[in-house]
């Protein structure tokens, strides 16, 4: 049965508390992984398309731990191992893995130093960076997304005001409606003005950002054993500095392909990231 309507929950990792949205408690698990500065509501059209094959969790990682961007951010290896603590804390054993960016580039981190925790994986547009970026320190005024993001605005008169302001930027002119509604709807809150104002903050997703420069992956993705398809938009503009297909092949089980679309695929293609999810998930295994 489909699921129309997930319910919201938390867990204890330990030190922190993890907030997740969960589709039914039967069948196979995926666990779906949102991007820098969004969250796991944008996984809603396409979880709801899949939550009557699956049993879905799409956990929110913004706000359970406190950082500073000055301070270097949240380690990506730290998110890697709350999602680790999160699948131990379920009772979750190989769960299949959907992420996107920087969701992507955090389960193959947990993947390859926790013992390939998945049965599949499929990674949309990672954030795998050259490598000589992870060899230098920046400040947030000179990594090229944080110093944006901590500049973004993240105050509105109300949904219509916000959602106009957003359709005049190049980021979210080919989301789909429904995906933007739910951006408005469960990525912004009440401000003490009442308007709203975004909920992942400004200076959170620039500490997001500042994080993702901790820890180079290149040298741990030939560590992870299980299926890997890497998914990367002909229209992206990551192209010009991210070579996925050079990461898929470096996955021993590792298959690429190019899709249409920009960096934020799942957002403005909901209808064919499901179908590719079931393929990739729900078709015997292709020969490499």
């Amino acid at each position: 049965m489909r699921i129309e309507k997930p319910e919201l929950c938390s867990q204890d990792i330990g030190d922190a508390t993890l907030e997740y949205l969960s589709y039914g408690d039967d069948g196979p698990v995926i666990i779906f992984m949102h991007a820098t500065g969004f969250l796991p509501w944008l996984w809603h059209p396409i979880a709801r398309e899949l939550s009557d094959s699956y049993r879905i969790i799409a956990p929110y990682f913004c706000d359970h731990r406190e950082t500073e961007p000055e301070m270097g951010g949240l380690s990506w290896m730290t998110l890697a191992d709350d999602l680790c603590a999160l699948c131990r804390e379920l009772g979750l054993d190989h769960p299949y893995l959907v992420g996107h960016s920087m969701g992507a580039t955090v389960m193959t981190i947990a993947n390859a130093t926790h013992g390939s925790i998945a049965e599949r994986m499929i990674i949309i547009e990672p954030i795998f960076l050259p490598e000589d970026f992870y060899r230098v320190q920046i400040g947030i005024e000179d990594h090229p997304l944080a110093s944006k993001s901590i500049r973004r605005r993240d105050q509105w008169e109300n949904a219509s005001t916000a959602k106009e302001y957003l359709r005049t930027k190049a980021l979210f002119k080919e989301w789909d409606e429904e995906m933007l509604d739910l951006y408005i709807r469960f990525g912004m809150s009440e401000n003490e003005t009442g308007g709203l104002q975004l909920a992942c903050s400004p200076r959170r997703e620039a500490s997001l950002f500042m994080g993702g420069m901790q820890y180079d992956p290149w040298p741990l993705l030939p560590k992870v054993t299980c299926p890997v398809l890497v998914v990367e938009g002909a229209e992206s503009d990551n192209r010009h500095f991210i070579d996925l297909r050079k990461a898929a092949s470096l996955f021993p089980r590792g298959f690429h392909r190019l899709v249409e679309g920009g960096h934020l695929i799942p957002m403005e293609k909901p209808a064919e990231t499901v179908a590719l999810i079931r393929d990739f998930f729900e078709v015997e295994m292709p020969e490499r």
